[in-house]
């Protein structure tokens, strides 16, 4: 497991590197489900 450390003002972060990247591949898996059934992502919301 990787792993590395975030310092903001009083705060300390541990960010697990896995997590954010299995986070990051549903968040495209979703988008990509939402384009297949012509639903709008967030995203493409802001965009217009």
């Amino acid at each position: 497991m990787t792993s590395h450390f975030v310092i903001d003002g009083n705060a300390f972060y541990e960010i697990d590197d896995e997590c954010m990247k299995k986070r990051k591949e549903d968040l495209k898996k979703k988008q990509r489900q939402e384009k297949e059934n012509g639903q709008k992502t967030k995203k493409d919301k802001k965009n217009e």
